[in-house]
């Protein structure tokens, strides 16, 4: 393999994004110019599905490429096993430097990431060139820092003002009484931080090797506390409303997650959402201008996700964890070489494809054994469907999702059938009127789960 010759991969995610929060997916409420740039330039997947609708069990399985509970993650209290392959071991064998800037979430009980985010684990996982960050709880609920992002705010003398905010925040609950706008400055906000970091990492790898750069923004992931610069562009914006349902409609275990929200007040977490959006948007701005700057647009592809969604108001409900589609779908998008632009695949795909698919452009062979197909003939060769279904499981719900329904085992509750052609609100469980279509899904769905050997 001839090092030059090889793309450069350039991976951005950020983390609790839900699909329909993008202008380039119809959104003319919130301003994403720059992940519309990508979105005009290569192909918007409108049907991604998370393989599981939590942080770390998502980008476990993400690196593995792996269903997360067929190796054990099923909640965020989890670690990659050690004796997985990563994409990024991979991908560092065949030659590629392989950097991070950003929250991994592959070992989330062990909270010190390393002054310099180059713990000795993330080395392990297959990165040469690491710059590990913590989570926004996980930055501002210590009494010391845990990683550099708090190292670096403690330098500058802003460590114990977010700490203290945070510790209210925590105090009241994350949503409707914490949803107020950072006591940092945009510049020095966690987001703010990621993105001049992976611009500088740009700037100074070298070019003699290609590279990997996985760039994994903590936001908007609540609390949704933007910097008032960004906050105030969206201070009395119209914002859609949150989709409403009966509880009769839902399981019990749901219900007792509603949160008892006036309409302004899910407004105003709306509102939030979107300024920590759009600072993320400005971030992926400036690392794509870097990218430009090396002259390196030509031989680099560029992929747009998240981790999973955010309920944010819908069904009254907040956060993720949950089988509907605000939490399970995400966005995806790609551009590189040899990508046609301003198309919109409604091909369904699993996050976990990306993985694969990654791999394949970078010329590697298929690994053998793991659950994700690469996707790349969509990309490439202009095909257009990839999987006839979807899955995304947690310890209280299995699901399995096609074009047209989706079938949602509960753990000890009720199973719910949705026809989403119909009711994309997913309003009306139709379970007793189509008992065929829910034989068929079920039958489909227990082979998605089994456990390795």
């Amino acid at each position: 393999m001839n090092p030059s010759s090889q793309p450069n991969v350039l991976l951005i995610m950020d983390d609790q994004h839900r699909h329909d929060y993008l202008g380039s997916a119809g959104a003319s409420f919130i301003n994403t110019p720059h992940l519309d740039r990508l979105a005009d330039n290569g192909i918007r997947f409108s049907q991604c599905i998370t393989n599981c609708p939590v942080c770390a069990p998502s980008r476990i399985a993400l690196a593995s490429g792996y269903q997360p509970s067929r190796i054990g993650s099923q909640g965020n209290n989890s670690y990659l096993p050690g004796q997985v392959t990563t994409y990024y071991q991979r991908l560092r064998d065949a030659g590629y430097r392989v950097g991070c800037v950003g929250k991994l979430d592959l070992a989330k009980p062990d909270s010190y990431n390393g002054r310099n985010g180059d713990r000795p684990r993330v080395y392990g996982w297959g990165f040469t060139h690491p710059v590990e960050c913590e989570g926004k709880m996980h930055a501002g609920m210590n009494d010391e820092p845990r990683g550099p992002y708090g190292f670096w705010l403690q330098e500058r003398g802003l460590y114990d003002a977010f700490r203290a905010d945070y510790k209210q925040r925590a105090a009241r609950g994350w949503i409707k009484e914490a949803s107020h706008d950072s006591v940092l400055p945009a510049d020095a906000f966690e987001d703010a931080y990621i993105g001049q970091r992976s611009v500088e990492w740009i700037e100074t790898i070298s070019d003699d090797y290609p590279w990997h750069l996985f760039v994994s923004f903590v936001g908007p992931h609540d609390p949704f506390d933007p910097p008032s610069e960004y906050s105030d562009r969206y201070r009395h914006a119209e914002m859609p409303p949150p989709i409403e349902s009966s509880r009769s409609s839902k399981p019990d275990w749901v219900n007792n997650r509603r949160v008892d929200m006036t309409a302004e007040e899910v407004a105003h977490t709306r509102r939030q959402y979107c300024g920590a959006t759009e600072l993320i948007d400005d971030q992926v701005g400036a690392i794509i201008d870097a990218v430009a700057r090396r002259g390196m647009m030509d031989n680099t592809y560029i992929i747009f996700a998240s981790d999973h969604g955010e309920m944010l108001g819908d069904h009254g409900l907040y956060t993720k964890s949950l089988p509907y589609e605000a939490s399970i779908r995400v966005p995806l998008i790609v551009t590189g070489p040899g990508i046609n632009g301003r198309h919109t695949s409604d091909a369904l795909v699993e996050l976990i494809d990306v993985n694969p698919t990654i791999c394949s452009l970078a010329g590697l062979p298929p690994q053998d054994g793991i659950d994700a197909r690469s996707f790349g003939d969509i990309l490439l060769n202009d095909v257009q469907t990839h999987r006839e279904e979807a899955v995304s499981a947690i310890r209280n719900f299995r699901l399995i999702r096609t074009q047209d329904y989706k079938l949602i085992q509960h753990e000890n509750d009720i199973t719910e059938l949705y026809d989403l052609r119909n009711d994309p609100d997913e309003l009306h469980s139709v379970s007793k009127d189509h008992p065929e279509v829910v034989r068929d899904l079920q039958s489909r769905l227990g082979p998605r789960f089994q456990f390795l050997p």
